[in-house]
């Protein structure tokens, strides 16, 4: 896999052809084929390479949720030398039309539902060509009928919209039929992805993502991690958004090249359709975060399922509670493979191998990968002790879409990546400690919001939680703890104490608050960030 020379659009063929009679991706009880998947690829490209004003090297913006739908255009998309621009179909008009300013996307390609949100932005951008798409357009008919319409006229799921320009994507498809694909070239340094950072520090940035980039980083992963993506042999439930660098890289890249099937979920939060997946198909392994997960364990039907084909279980994107992974252990006898990342590197930069996995680690660096631990001077601190985490390998970013200010500030002359992460090494394995910014300092002393909210979630009666450091007139800071409990009988009081049993004085919540629920992003990431705006 380590071929320096290959581009997302060489490993795409290259399965297509080996793989063609297999299935690649099942989504609301359709699933199609290696070959039906490059057949409606390759036409798409055709489609896009015949619009004015759409070149090579233009960036596409697809906002889509986990749909058959999404593999055909990011592959068209890659295969026409356009720029993928993944865009959370759930982002306000704010947040679509900065990604969208922001990346000069040329083209737009949007779910019905969503398009009213495209439709109020459009004339701010520089969007030319709007392809729309209903959920079912890619399932048989009369199915593809009776759901579209189901969802627009009985649900009414999709807003009125209107963008006279717009073409749908089955149109699209059957004009691309006849028409030659012109293969233009593109090359390992050419930009494959635009991957916005999730916009935790204020405004969203776009980070340059070569194929180079993303074909190591798929190698890195195969590499690593052989059991998880054996050829041929695993059925990978994916509820992870494809448009998260994770999930993409996961489930569009990795399973893709070993030919291996993906069952999309299309909303995370409905618990049942991944109930139902596991039902429908033999699962072999899932790929999540650990508030998924967390709900999965308290769902009742989840926990009636027969997890004996079940092999592994991977997560990032947050740092899994202990507790979190010794009840899925418990449950699906399964360990919890945790791993880290950044959107800046691909994003994969360690992951717990199987057979040798640290619970409460996030593993070892990939093959190529090589990582320090630095203090605040830049100086390397030795294993054990805690300081910020750098990175240099083959999956770093390029830099931040022109923001040289920005790139500047996390990317130096040798390579080296600031992750804004702390971390220390514990034998080798990467122990994250915290975000940088998270880090809460009571009395001098630096308190970690991970390690309390661990500790907290083990009461029998705390569903989730998250701490968060507030102004302290005697300490500086101190540690307030919002609450998700199962029961309202649940007091401040027992739940301190129960915190006193396995944190030290100055760690122990100040303020203990309950809430019906946290701030999550849109792939369920606690934003400890909207906790403390909250307290200012």
């Amino acid at each position: 896999m380590h071929n320096n020379n290959k581009t997302l659009v060489d490993i795409f063929d290259h399965s297509s052809q080996r793989f063609a009679g297999n299935p690649a991706y099942s989504a609301l009880g359709h699933t199609i084929t290696f070959g039906e998947l490059d057949l409606m690829a390759r036409n798409f490209a055709a489609y896009l390479e015949s619009l004015p004003e759409l070149d090579p090297g233009d960036r596409i913006a697809i906002q889509l949720p986990n749909l058959l739908q999404y593999p055909v255009v990011a592959f068209g998309a890659l295969r026409a030398g356009l720029v993928v621009v993944n865009t959370n179909p759930l982002y306000t008009k704010r947040e679509v039309e900065h990604q969208l300013r922001d990346s000069g996307a040329k083209a737009l390609v949007v779910l019905e539902n969503f398009a009213a949100t495209a439709q109020a932005v459009l004339a701010e951008t520089d969007v030319k060509h709007v392809i729309t798409t209903q959920v079912a357009d890619l399932h048989p008919q009369p199915r593809r009928w009776l759901m579209n319409t189901a969802l627009k006229y009985l649900k009414g799921a999709v807003p009125a919209w209107n963008i006279p320009t717009a073409v749908a994507l089955p149109e699209a498809l059957r004009i691309g039929v006849g028409k030659a694909l012109l293969h233009p070239k593109i090359s390992a340094d050419d930009l494959a992805v635009l991957q916005y950072t999730g916009g935790t520090t204020g405004v969203a940035k776009g980070a340059m993502l070569t194929h180079f980039n993303l074909v190591s980083n798929m190698g890195q992963l195969i590499e690593h991690t052989p059991a998880v993506f054996r050829e041929r042999s695993h059925v990978i439930v994916a509820p992870l958004p494809l448009y998260h660098i994770y999930a993409f890289n996961m489930q569009l890249l990795c399973a893709l090249a070993t030919g291996n099937h993906t069952v999309l979920i299309p909303n995370p939060r409905d618990i049942s359709t991944i109930v139902k997946a596991f039902r429908d198909y033999r699962v072999t392994g899932i790929i999540g975060l650990n508030t998924l997960y967390n709900s999965l364990l308290m769902d009742e039907d989840f926990r009636e399922l027969d997890f004996s084909s079940l092999e592994f279980t991977s997560a990032g994107g947050m740092a899994c509670s202990l507790d979190t992974a010794a009840r899925w252990q418990e449950l699906t006898g399964q360990e919890i493979m945790e791993g880290y990342g950044l959107t800046e590197t691909s994003p994969v930069v360690s992951a717990n191998p199987m057979g040798a996995i640290r619970v409460g680690t996030v593993g070892l660096p990939v093959p190529d990968t090589e990582i320090k631990i630095v203090d605040e001077d830049g100086a390397e601190v030795p294993p054990g002790k805690s300081g910020e985490l750098c990175v240099r390998g083959p999956q770093v970013m390029q830099g931040y879409w022109q923001r040289p200010d920005d790139t500047a500030e996390v990317l130096d002359d040798e390579g080296w990546l600031k992750t804004g992460d702390m971390a220390l090494l514990d034998d080798g394995y990467i122990r994250i400690v915290d975000r940088k910014k998270d880090m809460i300092c009571v009395s001098g002393f630096n308190v970690y919001p991970n390690e309390i909210e661990d500790v907290a979630s083990m009461h029998p009666l705390v569903v989730e939680c998250a701490a968060i450091g507030i102004r302290d007139d005697r300490s500086g800071e101190a540690v307030k703890l919002v609450v998700v409990a199962s029961d309202p009988k649940l007091s401040e009081d027992e739940l301190r104490s129960f915190c006193r049993e396995g944190l030290t004085g100055y760690k122990i919540p100040k303020q203990i608050v309950f809430r019906s629920e946290l701030p999550k992003s849109n792939v369920g990431k606690i934003l400890r960030r909207e906790l403390r705006e909250q307290e200012t």
